[in-house]
């Protein structure tokens, strides 16, 4: 029996998915539990329009996902940090920084957690951080540690 899952369902498939499953297992436990309706031609028409909706909303995410990585490459970040006489900082720079410095300058929230500085920034000078936007879409971003 062929059913449409409406809930991500363990060893089985992912929301807005269609399954071939045994009739008693359709009929005895997804159905009535909710995580899934049968596969008639009204659900699957139902099914095309959600996936249409979703891909336009992919798409207007991904054209501003696209629009911050090029406001964000335009130019390096700058973040102020304490330092003592030979140029060292004091701590280090943290994503949490570089979050704030993008809200700050570039006028976009970026959690801290989608952000990663691959070296341990102790020092005054240029460096690189990753973020993330997930689905695949990430971008190296410049910033400059300058003394306060």
């Amino acid at each position: 029996m062929q059913v449409i899952l409406i809930q991500d369902v363990d060893n089985l498939g992912a929301a807005n998915e269609m399954v071939d499953v045994k009739n008693g297992y359709a009929r005895n436990y997804l159905i009535p539990q909710k995580f899934a309706v049968e596969a008639n031609p009204s659900n699957k028409k139902q099914l095309e329009e959600r996936m249409k909706v979703q891909a336009k909303k992919e798409a207007a995410m991904l054209a501003e996902i696209n629009q911050v990585i090029s406001v964000l490459k335009e130019s390096p970040l700058k973040i102020g940090a304490k330092t003592g006489t030979s140029g060292k900082i004091f701590g280090s720079v943290t994503s949490l920084q570089i979050s704030r410095a993008i809200r700050d300058q570039k006028g976009y929230e970026i959690d801290r957690k989608r952000i990663a500085i691959p070296d341990e920034v102790k020092e005054l000078g240029t460096y690189k951080a990753n973020i993330d936007f997930g689905n695949g879409n990430h971008t190296e971003v410049d910033f400059e540690v300058v003394s306060e």
